[in-house]
């Protein structure tokens, strides 16, 4: 016979050692598996970018190509990106222009992470070797629109402030120090120009790329940034600034 007060205790110990086998000591366990099935999402990604739609392998671009260039290029541009939008999420009083910081600081970490993952994939450097640029030059030489790249071409490749539309230093370091009425405009102008200068590139990364993969994303940015300029306008004329020139 069961006596109904031993069948209860017999519930709680059972209910004690489901919470025990899912409480501080399964946490590891669950994050190891956590972190095992993002690395082969990961990996299906990153294996995917040397394949074709219909499944055919793509051979791994060249140093001097399209693909690693724009992909080494367009990663360090990022980075200047989200460095400024990380200031603006911590300094920023206007809620909008906080949500378009976090908008571009996370969604540029992804794309460098991508990137990056790419020419770990390839066996080539994240920095590239020369002056920044080249492949756009030889990519609208081809296309029998030569580029003016005569500024990058005076630089260390690894002068990322040589590419269009990047803050200088002097510039990087005179926002850090603005109070937070001048900061909100000058984080939108400098976001502005640096959007601007950038979508050339993805623009030319989307129609030159031979990595089915590189181009998509190159496009995928240059839609993204388009958008967000024209957010930025709105944003700038609601501060009443104007835009700085294009460089």
């Amino acid at each position: 016979m069961t006596v109904h007060g031993q069948t209860d205790d017999a519930q709680i110990d059972d209910a004690q050692n489901d919470a025990a086998e899912t409480g501080p000591r399964s946490r590891p366990r669950a994050l190891l598996i956590g972190l095992a099935v993002t690395a082969l999402v990961l990996s299906g990604v990153l294996i995917g970018v040397l394949l074709t739609p219909d499944g055919a392998r793509v051979a791994v671009p060249a140093s001097d190509s399209v693909d690693v260039g724009f992909a080494q290029d367009m990663s360090l541009h990022h980075n200047q990106a989200i460095e400024m939008s990380a200031m603006a999420l911590g300094r920023s009083t206007d809620p909008v222009i906080r949500t378009l910081a976090f908008d571009v600081l996370t969604s540029q970490q992804s794309q460098v992470g991508t990137m990056q993952g790419w020419l770990t994939l390839w066996d080539r450097p994240y920095l590239p070797d020369g002056p920044p640029m080249t492949w756009m030059t030889e990519a609208s030489s081809t296309e029998g629109h030569p580029m003016d790249m005569s500024a990058s071409a005076n630089d260390s490749g690894q002068d990322a402030r040589s590419m269009p539309g990047m803050a200088s230093t002097a510039e990087l370091t005179a926002l850090r120090r603005m109070n937070a009425e001048e900061f909100d405009g000058r984080y939108l102008q400098l976001l502005r120009r640096h959007h601007r200068g950038g979508i050339p590139m993805a623009e030319q990364g989307a129609a030159n790329a031979t990595v089915p993969a590189v181009a998509a994303l190159a496009g995928s940015i240059a839609s993204t940034q388009t958008a967000e300029v024209g957010q930025i306008d709105a944003l700038l004329s609601a501060h009443g600034v104007s835009p700085l020139p294009e460089s």
